[in-house]
């Protein structure tokens, strides 16, 4: 999910994190994390980020995994690095480990026109006569643009009684319910099938294919749908198979029906209002559903991979992953942008000062994952409420202050 514009702030904010990258973080003292937890522990009672989970790892261990604050507010439930939430946009990193295992398979190359494994047509309706490559999809190259219809069609609620609720009324997405929804596969038909009823033009960029970023959760969405029809398994099952199951996320799954409900996050908006249970017909995009302690172990892989030693590819398909697939932008001046979009690789940001992740939002959730490559060292954020000036102000960065203070300025 695209991060709203008022949490352009965040990217900002994000930078004091890793703005002493020469500092001693692969040494961190105990005593730096002990400061750590009383920090974050203060903090929490700010209130207005109403529970959240931090995590550093290394390639080889998580270095420290702790939640804050409440998972219920109203129950008075802790927030604990079991407690379960979607994460948003992060979650389309996962779709880059899964083409490039199903390139492995020799199911499909990041080469391939989509069209080759789709049994509905993509093309851009401006340049007709470019292919769209799943190598496009997976920069946000394909020329896919969301349009407003993206927060009109993806959302649904579990219960159906909860479109009622006030705090649902206040957001900017519309929600609709199981009964309503249509399957992914007819979502993407729908929206980007020139006979598809909410075909338009304008779903598509006046740019050739390949040669314009723009950050698409539906182009992201059909990559996975062209991983399906290539590999004859649904993206949830291969994920599960592939991604999960070797690393034993076993609390993760894409939905309720995989998890542990009892352990579901509540979920609240910026007002600290609760939001009811729901979930995404793009799911591949922003859906999936994790803890944690799983989370973790997936940011450790991800550094493993990056120093050729992960578990999950091969050396050549992780050095693919994390290849910049973008032109050379000019490095901002003072560095100050943390913009995951600064380059990329297969669904792996890049930021101006080279530390590679994801970051993702979505109602009721904030998360950032992201791993320093020249210190081995990875950090993740979540959240369970949404994020507005006040509580990035006031709660927000105090968080990245104390993780700044606490580990890169330990001695």
């Amino acid at each position: 999910m695209k991060i709203p514009a008022y949490q352009v702030l965040i990217l900002v904010f994000f930078t004091i994190l890793y703005c002493n990258e020469g500092l001693l973080a692969q040494n961190l003292a105990q005593k730096s994390l002990n400061d750590l937890d009383e920090a974050l522990t203060e903090i929490s009672a700010t209130g207005l980020i109403k529970g959240y989970g931090v995590a550093v790892v290394s390639k080889d261990s998580m270095l420290f995994t702790k939640g804050y604050g409440f998972s219920d507010v109203e129950n008075s439930i802790p927030y604990s690095v079991s407690s379960l939430q979607n994460i948003g946009s992060v979650s389309k990193t996962l779709i880059g480990i899964a083409l490039l295992k199903a390139q492995e398979l020799g199911k499909l190359k990041l080469e391939d026109p989509i069209n080759k494994h789709l049994d509905f047509e993509v093309v851009n309706p401006h340049y007709p006569d470019a292919p769209i490559l799943i190598w496009h999809l997976a920069t946000h190259t394909g020329t896919i643009n969301d349009t407003d219809l993206y927060d009109k069609k993806a959302y649904y609620v579990i219960n159906k009684e909860d479109l009622a609720l006030k705090s649902l009324k206040k957001q900017s997405e519309d929600f609709q319910t199981i009964a309503t929804k249509v399957s992914m596969k007819t979502y993407l038909k729908n929206f980007l099938a020139a006979d598809g009823p909410w075909f338009k033009k304008k779903n598509y960029l006046k740019s050739k294919p390949g040669t314009a970023y723009e950050y698409s959760n539906i182009g992201a969405t059909l990559a996975a749908q062209v991983l399906e029809e290539a590999t004859g398994i649904p993206y949830d099952a291969f994920t599960r198979q592939y991604i999960l199951k070797p690393l034993q996320m076993n609390a993760s799954g894409w939905s309720f029906d995989e998890i542990d409900k009892s352990k579901h996050s509540k979920l609240y908006n910026a007002k600290g209002e609760e939001l009811p249970k729901y979930s995404l017909v793009t799911y591949p995009d922003g859906g999936l559903i994790t803890n944690l302690t799983d989370f973790a172990t997936y940011l450790s892989e991800l550094l493993k991979g990056y120093e050729k030693k992960g578990t999950l590819l091969t050396e050549l398909s992780y050095a693919t992953l994390y290849e910049k697939r973008l032109p050379q932008k000019t490095k901002p001046q003072k560095a100050r942008s943390y913009d995951d979009e600064f380059n990329s690789g297969i669904f792996m940001g890049y930021t101006p000062v080279g530390y590679l992740g994801h970051s993702g939002s979505d109602p009721g959730v904030a998360t950032f994952m992201f791993f320093d490559p020249e210190l081995s060292l990875g950090h993740i954020i979540m959240l369970n409420t949404s994020l507005n000036r006040d509580s990035i102000e006031k709660q927000f960065v105090p968080i990245l202050k104390a993780v700044k203070t606490a580990l890169y300025m330990s001695e």
